[in-house]
């Protein structure tokens, strides 16, 4: 048996699933990862420069347009078919969570539901002095695109400036959502780990937990990131890709060439 029909088999038998997602899953739909260059008005800058408290207490306006920008990149993008797969999986037969790193919203977009985001969202920014939530999202159309900054708008109850609401650098995971992500992966029979570097912890702990537990491992990645376990299998390829034929082959019940 191949390995990818080892991962069908896997996925076919599972009852609990638990799709534990990265930049990969949405770098298909034009959202760019950590690892690629920026351009236009923001070329000259380094995301790890501007994803900081401090950078925010330093100059709120440059990080606010920052992120304005990057919303509206989220905005414009349309879920890919490895989202589009992930929201189809969930059937009466089989329990499908999703936890993600991602701050965009392609997930739910797709069809998925309950989504844990691990590092925050875009959708909705809070308060930097109060930690509240706003009640209405960002203008979209005060998006800078020819350089010039605005500052952030001022909280309603506090009169704080607005942040978004994502981890920065430096900052601890939502606690609600950690202590979601680790109850699901505990209890799941199978994690498919999609397009996550391996390297951001806490998160990148969460295959390992899920094999520790007795779950199975479908990595599905660029590049091999597995670790050569009993109960792992890695896909190398897209997400774009792999995610799709893995619901064919489920669908249909077929392996390919039998």
């Amino acid at each position: 048996m191949t390995v990818i029909e080892q991962a069908v088999d896997v996925l076919q038998k599972a009852k609990k699933v638990v799709f534990f997602t990265g930049a990969g899953i949405s770098a298909d739909s034009g959202i760019p990862t950590y690892g690629e260059k920026l351009s236009g008005i923001w070329a000259g800058y380094d995301p790890r420069d501007l994803e900081t408290a401090k950078a925010f207490r330093e100059n709120s306006a440059l990080v606010w347009g920052w992120y304005l920008w990057r919303r509206l990149r989220v905005a414009q993008a349309e879920p890919n078919a490895a989202h589009l797969a992930v929201a189809r999986m969930a059937d009466s037969q089989r329990q499908v969570s999703v936890i993600t790193q991602n701050i965009d919203d392609l997930h739910e977009r797709a069809g998925s539901l309950d989504v844990v985001h691990l590092h925050g969202s875009l959708v909705m920014p809070k308060c930097f002095a109060c930690h509240r939530s706003a009640v209405a999202p960002p203008d979209q159309s005060a998006v800078p695109d020819n350089g010039a900054l605005i500052e952030p708008p001022r909280c309603l109850r506090c009169n704080g400036k607005m942040r978004p609401a994502v981890v920065w650098y430096g900052e601890h995971l939502p606690p609600q959502a950690w202590k979601a992500a680790v109850l699901l992966v505990k209890d799941c029979d199978l994690l498919i780990s999609v397009g996550t570097s391996g390297i951001v912890m806490p998160a990148a702990g969460l295959p390992d937990l899920a094999l520790a537990s007795g779950a199975s491992v479908i990595h599905v990645n660029k590049a091999d990131v597995s670790m050569g376990g009993q109960k792992e299998f890695m896909l190398v390829g897209a997400a774009a890709e792999v995610l799709p034929m893995l619901l064919e082959r489920i669908e249909t019940g077929k392996f390919q060439g039998t």
